[in-house]
């Protein structure tokens, strides 16, 4: 699951890599959470075992706090063991460096296709 533009990088990713095991669900509605719609767009995954919130914001800024809070507890069958892919918890919402911002940004769509162990 991801917001933004990162979706478009990742769904680039998907198709790059032709991988048709990897779901991608765009959330933008942020607040109040739409858990009915979340909750639709989830059933159509039935077999998905490994979920992620994947932001390119710091872990403490973005949706991933307010999101990792609620979300395993409104849909705790569902998303009770979500997980987070981001940058590191940081006090600037970014690196101020257009190159390491590059790395970490092609880390954290590396990490969207990785299996967890």
């Amino acid at each position: 699951m991801t917001s933004g533009k990162l979706y478009y990088e990742l769904a680039a990713e998907k198709a790059k890599q032709k991988r048709e095991d990897v779901a991608i669900v765009r959330i933008e509605q942020l607040y109040p959470l739409p858990v009915r719609r979340l909750n639709e767009a989830l059933e159509g995954y039935p077999n998905a075992t490994d979920l992620a919130w994947v932001q390119e914001e710091p872990a403490n800024q973005g949706a991933w706090p307010f999101f990792g809070l609620n979300l395993p507890e409104t849909l705790p069958d569902r998303l009770g063991k979500l997980r987070r892919i981001s940058r590191r918890a940081m006090s600037a919402p970014s690196s101020g460096s257009s190159k390491v911002h590059a790395v970490e940004q092609a880390e954290i769509i590396a990490e969207a296709f990785e299996p967890t162990s």
